[in-house]
């Protein structure tokens, strides 16, 4: 696991080494072990490395025999092994057994269409001096990210933010439509970022840059195609055979493993079929939740105790909440509001004390359909009969009446088609109430909605039902814009490599033919899955509902962290966004009780405290190294 970035110059101007200096010191958390850079002409690689597989070679950047391509590469490949013996029956020389030399030798072979036959997670940069083409590549899921800017001097791209900031190339600055999309969504949704000019590569992407232009190609999709005529035994045998595959692939490595652990069954699985192995060692997170009591670590210590793993947890309070919050939004880079996020940092944190590899379990419920809200369209499905005009009529009455009375969220939910209903597993402010929400200094008018995101995903898949496309949107949207964002960001703050058997290729494929009545049922999400993990995964642990991380964001907002909130509000350099009077009410009347304003309030609160960090450079405690790196860039430079 690395941290990787270039400069692609136009004009023939030579790049700096300095420059890409610059950058990777804002990664050395991504890569602790070791540095390397390359420049040639206008092409510059640095790179960053957290040593996994062959520790005592991988050095990057990487070349082929005659140094006619270049690689830097954050990932890891999982069938290295068996393609790196078909390229040395194919006459390749290797000088280690890494999983990047063995793509430098595939594209040897095959070209960029090398992308197919890699199985793993991967953000990858090649040079080409041949033909003097320059790809960014992303794997299939999104696992690992990649950014990049198009600037007049040069194309840059890297692992983080941050280190696009620190080459100078570009400066952080508000991208208007990425803040009012990440207002619905929680965070920004792919291909923007907060910041004006810099771009994530989407999932399954690869961009080719020549001659100074840059083209952005799709590579693979990942596309749900039900089929019927496969019997249910046949895809319970064939999940728990791929998951079994998965995991063993997903567990090479030269270093020590362990495995999340919550109380539900996605994490079970990885760490059950991980103990397999070996006596793993299983990591949990509780909250200290005076409002409700609710913990989930007593059934992730059971859960520990029936597996036999070697179990270790941590539970944290408001207060280590807050005292970490800045440095994290400093780590996300673009601002996510899931507050889960943080959770994840700090069960992290434990975890790197022990091991350098960790497996988990997203992606499970994105595949096979695990989200409570996948039951909405069951719920819904009397409102499919009714003619358009009685749901206008409908519509209308469910929005005359009082907010909070029994019906009204079922009748406007009813009479509203999928395509205005759901834009993923979370959906905060809808664009009628960013009217209220925004000061004039947002234009508005000028702006897309936000279902222009969701839009393009849902004109594919109209041939398929309604639980299905919201399945497909949120693989495309939430999926990569939210989970793997925090799952990556704060697994490597704590330089820990984060390993998800369920992303796997194969795996996908094989289940994206379950028919939806195996998936989602009227009983439970996730059937199947449940069903063919029977001899994996203890049954008061199937049949547990999903809790996920059960943060107490909506108590400690109305006591512990309200004077941080408050204050924040009162001071933030982002005020200028917002229509503050509006802000104000939120908070007065979540304090209240008088309605659960807890996530949107956490949406504004996470905006302000990065703008702080990453536009103002305000917050000293969260911005420390990385304004310190631009200054010496500046000054090396001038």
């Amino acid at each position: 696991m690395c941290g990787i970035c270039g400069v692609v110059g136009k004009h023939a101007n030579p790049v700096e080494e300095t420059v890409l200096r610059a950058m990777t010191d804002m990664m050395i958390h991504r890569g602790p072990d070791d540095e390397g850079f390359h420049v040639q002409d206008h092409i510059g690689f640095g790179f960053r490395r957290l040593s996994i597989v062959d520790l005592a070679h991988g050095h990057q950047p990487m070349c082929n025999e005659d140094g006619s391509v270049w690689i830097v590469f954050n990932g890891e490949i999982y069938n290295y092994d068996v393609l790196y013996q078909e390229l040395v029956e194919r006459g390749h020389e290797f000088r280690s057994h890494c999983d990047t030399e063995v793509i430098v030798h595939l594209y040897e072979e095959l070209g960029i269409e090398c992308l197919d036959r890699l199985r793993g997670m991967f953000a990858i940069a090649i040079y080409d001096a041949r033909n003097q083409r320059t790809y960014l590549a992303r794997d299939y899921f999104g696992i690992k990210p990649l950014y990049y800017a198009d600037t007049p001097d040069g194309f840059v791209f890297a692992s983080e933010i941050k280190s696009l900031l620190a080459s100078g190339y570009v400066d952080p600055k508000v991208d208007m439509q990425a803040f009012v999309n990440y207002l619905s969504f929680q965070y920004v949704p792919d291909p923007r970022t907060m910041f004006a000019g810099i771009s994530k590569l989407p999932p399954a992407h690869y961009l080719e840059i020549r001659d100074g232009q840059a083209t952005l190609h799709e590579y693979w999709r990942a596309e749900f195609e039900p089929d019927d005529s496969v019997s249910f035994e046949t895809f319970t045998e064939g999940i728990a055979a791929h998951l079994t595959a998965s995991v063993n692939r997903h567990s090479r490595a030269d270093v020590p493993r362990g495995a999340f652990l919550s109380s539900g069954v996605d994490s079970t699985v990885i760490a059950s079929l991980l103990n397999r192995q070996e006596r793993v060692k299983t990591f949990s997170i509780g909250f200290d939740n005076p409002e409700t009591h609710h913990d989930e670590l007593p059934y992730a210590a059971q859960t520990a105790k029936t597996l036999g793993t070697e179990h270790y947890s941590i539970k944290i309070t408001a207060a280590d909440y807050r005292d970490e919050l800045e440095k994290l939004v400093y780590y996300q880079e673009d601002p996510v509001a899931d507050p889960s996020s943080i959770a994840l940092y700090f069960v992290s944190r434990l975890a790197s004390e022990q091991v350098t590899v960790m497996l988990s379990g997203e992606g499970a419920d994105e595949i096979f359909g695990g989200y409570p809200i996948y039951h909405e369209p069951m719920s819904l499905r009397g409102f499919k009969s009714l003619p358009g005009w009685q749901k206008k009529a409908l519509h209308r009455v469910a929005a005359a009446l009082p907010y909070g009375l029994k019906g009204r969220s079922f009748l406007e939910r009813g009479t509203t088609d999928l395509e205005r209903r759901f834009i993923g597993d979370a959906k905060i402010f809808s664009d009628s109430v960013k009217a209220e929400l925004l000061s004039q200094k947002v234009p508005l008018a000028s702006l897309q909605p936000c279902f222009s995101v969701t839009d393009f995903y849902y004109a594919r898949t109209r041939h398929l039902d309604d639980i299905t496309r919201m399945q497909d949107i949120d693989m495309h949207t939430w999926l990569p814009g939210d989970i793997l964002m925090k799952a990556d960001k704060m697994t490597m703050a704590n330089s820990v490599e984060l390993r998800v058997p369920f992303l796997d290729r194969d795996v996908f494929e094989f289940a994206a033919r379950i028919p939806t009545r195996f998936r989602v049922n009227d009983q439970t999400t996730k059937y199947v899955l449940r069903e063919a993990v029977k001899e994996i995964v203890p049954e008061e642990i199937r049949s547990r509902p999903k809790l996920g991380f059960p943060i107490p964001l909506r108590g400690w907002l109305r006591n512990e962290l309200f004077e941080y909130v408050q204050d924040l509000i009162a001071t933030s350099s982002a005020r200028s966004y917002f229509n503050m009077p509006y802000v104000e009410h939120l908070l007065a009347q979540h304090k209240a009780h008088a309605r659960d304003y807890s996530r949107e309030l956490w949406v504004v609160i996470i905006f302000m405290l990065w703008y702080d960090v990453f536009v103002e450079g305000t917050l000293a405690s969260a911005r420390g190294r990385f304004f310190e790196t631009r200054t010496r860039r500046a000054a090396a430079t001038s």
